[in-house]
């Protein structure tokens, strides 16, 4: 890579970082908070989990459609800007429709396709599939260090404090989009603005689109269920950091020997392998929920298959892409994956409001199987019939 194309690479994977961190950093923490608190029920709990991503799912597709138009850069401090105001609010919140509102805003900073497709301006097609790594791996790194700290955070300066600390990394953020992205050429954004038809009728994208819906919507509908559930198991909430902690390293040491599978021959069974791995452990978890060593072995199955997915389905979508469409799949990509969020909170709360945990992981379990048999029919690699037209 050129170190201009590193540059942008590392920077926006930092924006991504600082915002994703935020997102993931209240994920183990919140249905405990809000558990007792006037006004709440589990019901609420996955609809403020989940309003953020509804925002997001809803807003990506015009925030791309813009940044084509008006460039990458004012879009960025726009979403930047509604994601630390609503981060505000929701630390001042002390009603569950306040804290639903500043969820809301929070997600309405829906900037991931935009930060996505610029990436793509700012590399080359040889360097571009790097781009998307380090993207990628930083998304990980978030995850597994935001899961490990969420407690800690939570005891020393409690969930407003998070939420906090959240808008003050999104104005870092900000700052990093003015002084270290480059700037992306005019003639890239004019070129993303193609085909967007073409993108909703692609049958590989629409696997891959199917796919992230599944995979969050599990992410936040679990996280429904674990927080509580280690606690009824024993484990008090001030000692869930190191459950985290040994659950998602052992799931990191689990997925590193997937991204040895660089090959058209290996990219389909890596990827189906690690769509098992997460039905695994939903299913798993709901057989053992009662049992800590049991939630925990779960988790470590859940984030093994996670990390792989996590990484694996952004960078299938942009080499996946219709040739001037980039910015058009990875808007669509990312609509989908965070009504997935929003999806998978809601339901979530809802049901184990009224049916209980185990009948949100079966619903998990048995969207994990859809998902499998849908990515059954997955290419290999990129499709041979229709490589030229990609990027």
């Amino acid at each position: 890579m050129s170190p201009s194309e590193l540059r942008a690479s590392l920077s926006l994977a930092s924006i991504f970082g600082l915002r994703l961190f935020g997102m993931f950093v209240i994920l183990p923490v919140f249905a405990l908070w809000a558990q007792g608190r006037p006004g709440w029920s589990l019901t609420l709990v996955g609809i403020a989990l989940g309003a953020y991503g509804l925002a997001q799912g809803l807003l990506q597709l015009p925030f791309g459609w813009l940044s084509d138009r008006h460039g990458r850069k004012p879009l960025m401090y726009a979403g930047l800007a509604c994601f630390a105001a609503g981060s505000f609010l929701c630390a001042a919140a002390d009603s569950p429709w306040a804290m639903i509102l500043g969820r809301t805003l929070q997600g309405a900073g829906a900037i991931s396709g935009v930060a996505i497709a610029m990436a793509a301006d700012l590399t080359r097609e040889s360097e571009r599939g790097k781009a998307m790594a380090i993207i990628g791996s930083t998304i990980g790194g978030v995850f597994a260090l935001s899961f490990v700290v969420s407690p800690l955070l939570e005891r020393w300066i409690g969930v407003p404090g998070i939420f906090a600390m959240t808008g003050g990394l999104a104005l870092a953020a900000m700052a990093v989009v003015r002084w270290v992205v480059p700037a992306a050429p005019a003639a890239q954004r004019a070129r993303e603005a193609m085909s967007l038809a073409a993108v909703l009728r692609d049958p590989e994208l629409a696997r891959l689109n199917v796919g992230i819906f599944v995979l969050h919507a599990v992410l936040m509908a679990i996280f429904v269920v674990v927080p509580v559930a280690l606690v009824n198991a024993g484990l008090p909430a001030t000692q869930h950091s190191w459950a985290f902690l040994g659950a998602v390293g052992a799931g990191v040491l689990i997925a590193l020997p997937a991204f040895l599978g660089r090959t058209a021959r290996l990219e389909r069974p890596v990827f189906l392998a690690a769509v098992a791995l997460v039905g695994a452990a939903v299913l798993l978890l709901g057989i053992v929920l009662t049992s800590l060593a049991g939630i925990l072995a779960a988790l470590v199955i859940f984030f093994g298959g996670f990390n792989v997915l996590e990484a694996k389905l952004p960078a299938l979508v942009s080499r996946a892409a219709p040739r001037g469409s980039t910015g058009a799949a990875t808007g669509v990509y990312s609509s989908v994956q965070f009504l997935g969020t929003f999806a998978g909170g809601a339901a979530g709360g809802a049901i184990a409001q009224h049916a209980g945990f185990v009948a949100v992981l079966a619903t998990c379990f048995v969207a994990t199987l859809a998902w499998f048999a849908i990515a059954w029919k997955m290419d290999d690699y990129v499709p041979a019939a229709s490589a030229a037209t990609r990027n």
